[in-house]
């Protein structure tokens, strides 16, 4: 049987060689969803999948190097697929099929990956846990008992439960780090604006930002390389590094690392805290000079992300009208019913939650009192990672409070499930990079370590994340 976490690298250069073809690796995904489909990973698998595959091994055959050659991947469900639906995970879009391909899906397509399925999501990407799906929760790859985190959590356990190769999935404020923290998979989220976010269903869009998670730190390189770059359709895409992001030098050596004083307080479950604080000395032995670094204005970033978020969600929300795509209501006999019932029949108690919150805090007489305030927090929070990053190559932390905590314990408390993102809400609201790799078990679950670095500095990132990813080691056994 193949093998799906073995290194990307591997996998592409056997396909390429005709070791292996695309048609096996993809054969062995369908396989391995199909036997584990208990998680609840997947919420469609592409028809078209293995007509995929046939094409990238003509394509091998005609000479083509293809750097992703036979990979199968999963694109979490608020990607804009062919051959699939795109539902969100929400019962709104039941019934869409979207009329183009995301251009980050399109990109991976081009260089030899076969897209296998849809991965599930908390509808529309609110939430951490991935109960909030229209559809069911995931489960935990460690304990089917306990969340895979959210709001990417199908596509990390997914990626754990060795059912792909590799997935893709967005963070707005942690959804792709801090899924990857709780299954014990690596977590990439670029600078905001490298990769395109045309072609995924809207969220907050001035921290929505697509990324790849992964077995490995260089399987996350070899995977940002493709995602990476500038796109017509969409304005807010920068330019990439000219060099690849594959990096292969890794060292630690006279890198001065910032340990980030507000995420080691308070909040922080005690095994979380003991495993981060037993990896400093030994990323110090590698080379690493850490210091604590106090970034006071990150105690205020959970309260004003929760502001501005809902606010661009209850915006980007307004498109669902029960008119142009997704659920009508057959209930509706007027223009004002078929808004009102489309909605309160598609939409899921969080987004009608999100939408309430957002509304509020941008109508008249509440926008200076919230949305403006908490716009001048963002701009210090952007003041304090600048000084920071003056003065530290990098910056560290705990990517979640604690490990994953059993599904439905936390259901009837949106604020308890607000709380899991502290540790990540930052960097999004900052528009910088960052990686969560698994750091060790604790309780028999993984918990991860966030490597934070400044913009557009991914190369830096992910050669510090290869060294710390080394220093850790077998992170299972700890």
């Amino acid at each position: 049987m193949v093998d799906l976490k073995r290194p990307l690298a591997d996998l592409a250069a056997e396909v390429r060689s005709g070791q292996l073809t695309a048609v096996e690796l993809t054969q062995a995904s369908l396989d391995r969803i199909k036997a584990t489909g208990e998680y609840h990973t997947i919420l469609e698998l592409n028809p078209i999948a293995l007509e995929q595959a046939k094409s990238v091994d003509a394509r091998v055959k005609q000479g083509e190097q293809l750097p992703l050659a036979g990979l199968p991947f999963a694109a979490k469900d608020n990607y804009l697929t062919a051959g699939t639906h795109t539902t969100a995970a929400s019962h709104i879009l039941k019934p869409f099929c979207a009329p183009y391909v995301s251009p980050v899906v399109q990109r991976l397509l081009d260089a030899g990956a076969v897209m296998v399925a849809k991965a599930n999501l908390d509808a529309f990407a609110h939430g951490t846990s991935t109960e909030n799906s229209d559809f069911g929760p995931s489960k935990n790859p460690y304990d089917p008992t306990r969340v895979p985190g959210g709001s990417s959590g199908g596509s990390a356990a997914a990626v754990a439960l060795g059912q792909v190769a590799f997935a893709i999935g967005s963070d707005t404020g942690g959804s792709i780090r801090q899924p990857a923290a709780l299954c014990g998979v690596v977590g990439l989220k670029p600078t905001y604006g490298l990769s395109p976010r045309t072609g995924v269903v809207a969220m907050a869009s001035s921290t929505d930002v697509m990324g790849p998670l992964t077995n490995s730190v260089a399987d996350s390189g070899l995977v940002l390389d493709v995602m990476a770059g500038p796109h017509p359709s969409d304005a807010t895409t920068i330019a990439r590094d000219s060099g690849s992001y594959h990096v292969q030098s890794s060292s630690l050596k006279g890198l001065k690392i910032g340990l980030i004083k507000e995420y080691t307080g308070e909040g922080l479950d005690p095994g979380s805290k003991t495993a981060l604080l037993d990896l400093v000395p030994r990323l110090a032995a590698a080379g690493a000079i850490i210091e604590e670094v106090s970034v006071p204005a990150t105690k205020l970033a959970l309260a004003a992300y929760y502001i501005l978020v809902p606010a661009e969600v209850s915006s980007n929300l307004a498109r669902y009208d029960g008119i142009r795509f997704g659920h009508t209501s057959p209930k509706a006999t007027n223009l004002e019913e078929t808004f009102r019932l489309s909605r309160e029949e598609g939409f899921g108690p969080e987004a009608k939650r999100r939408i309430m919150i957002g509304t509020y805090v941008l109508s008249s007489g509440y926008y200076d009192a919230y949305y403006k305030r908490a716009q001048k927090v963002r701009t210090k929070l952007i003041a304090e990672f600048d000084a920071a990053f003056k003065k530290y190559d990098l910056l560290l932390g705990p990517t979640s409070p604690g490990p994953a905590f059993p599904i439905g314990s936390k259901s009837k408390d949106p604020l308890a499930l607000y709380l899991e993102d502290v540790m990540t809400v930052a960097v999004n609201l900052v528009g910088i990079p960052a990686i969560s790799i698994p750091m060790a078990k604790v309780r028999g679950l993984p918990v991860g370590v966030q490597l934070m670095a400044p913009q557009r500095a991914e190369r830096q990132l992910l050669s510090a994340a290869r060294a710390a990813e080394a220093v850790i080691g077998d992170w299972s056994a700890r």
